[in-house]
This record gives structure tokens, sequence and C-alpha cells, in this order.
């Protein structure tokens, strides 16, 4: 038997202050700092969360979870294995959207554009930086592949770990860095009755313009 819920009863009010346009920064990237400042104030360990959208070259939609790790006016930057289903789907259609979603401000940044690869060396200087645990984790697993059994994976980071016991533990040539370089910024404030405010940035002509969209 099919069971089903019913959830159109379960709703929540917007109750944030209106964001307006003349309060808006000029750049986009400095009014994204402005309000991921604000959401780490709230959040410290998930304010960098987002989630990442690709496709295939056909327009097979993929999204999932992954960690900002950092940016600036060049775009957002976060890593992984190249091998991954988003790392195929880059390579073969490299444009990509990130959603940030901070709840306790009931706010949520939309950012569109192209994907480029980072460079070997900040994939190594930031490899280097992760915890142990992280640096045997991504040089054991081929993420997105078939695995016999999760006995299987940790038996193959015991043996790094074992290999590795005495000297620093390389960086996989499999497994480095992404930056989405923007073309599009959505900021959105949740607003009473769902007549949210939604302010677009998006270039033109090498400089940023701003209007606003019916919610």
């Amino acid at each position: 038997m099919t069971t089903g819920k019913d959830l159109k009863d379960i709703r929540r009010e917007y109750i944030a202050e209106r964001i307006h346009r003349a309060d808006m920064k000029a750049d986009p990237f400095d009014q994204f700092g402005l309000w991921y400042d604000q959401a780490a104030k709230i959040d410290p360990l998930d304010a960098s969360s987002m989630a990442l959208a690709t496709a295939t070259r056909e327009g097979c939609p993929s999204v999932r979870i992954v960690l900002l790790k950092h940016y600036d006016k060049n775009g957002f930057c976060w890593y992984t294995d190249y091998r991954s289903h988003k790392g195929q789907e880059i390579a073969e259609n490299p444009q990509a959207e990130v959603l940030f979603y901070w709840r306790g401000l009931e706010r949520q940044i939309r950012i569109w554009g192209k994907v480029e690869q980072l460079p070997r060396s900040d994939a190594e200087s930031y490899f280097a930086e992760r915890p142990l645990g992280s640096q045997l984790s991504a040089a054991a697993s081929a993420q997105s592949s078939m695995v016999e059994s999760r006995q299987q994976l940790e038996a193959r980071a015991d043996a790094l770990a074992q290999k590795y016991e005495n000297c620093p533990i390389p960086c996989p040539e499999s497994w480095g860095g992404y930056r989405l370089v923007p073309e599009r910024f959505e900021f959105w404030q949740g607003r009473e009755n769902r007549l949210h405010d939604r302010l677009i940035y998006s270039q033109q002509l090498d400089q940023w313009q701003l209007v606003r969209l019916a919610p």
C-alpha cells in the first residue's frame, strides 16, 4: 500500500524586517560578506554550508551540500574529488549555482556562475591544513564509486595511516578545488504574508546592476 502525507497545513510566518534597495551595497561581494558575518554570529559551524547544483551535458541536474572554504572578489571556492558526480558534471558542463540558507535570519542567497578549477598549489596547501582523518578519507575514497562495504573503506584508510605514519600524506592528484565565478546574485529576505524581498545583482558592461524582483 502506498503511504503519503498531506503537508499543506504546515506553515511558518516570516517576521524579519524588510530590506531596502538603497541599503544594499554597490558590490554584491560586499553584501554577501555582510550577510555572511551576521549568519556566522548566529550559527558559526553551519553558516558556510551551501547547496551546490550542477548538471550533466544533457541538463540533468543534481544537488548536494558542500562547504564554502574561502571566497574573494574572484569567486566562491570548495574542495572535492574530481572523480565525484559533481566533478564529472562540472567537467561536462562548467556552470553551477550555490545556495546559502540561513534559517535564523530568514534569508537565502543564490549565486550563479561559471566554474573553474583552482590551481594545484591551492589544493595542496589546503589539503595539508586538513585534520589527519580528513586527509586519510580523501586519499582512501574514490568519491562516488561503488564499494563492497564500509569495512573495505576503513581498511584502505588504515593501510594509508600505516604507510604514512611518520611522514605527510600527499594530496591525491584526483582531489582539488573549484571556484564559482559569479555572474548573478539573488538576495532573498523572508517577509510577512509571503511578500518576500528579492534583490538581484547581475553584471552588465562590467558593472553590477541591482534590480528588485516580485516574490
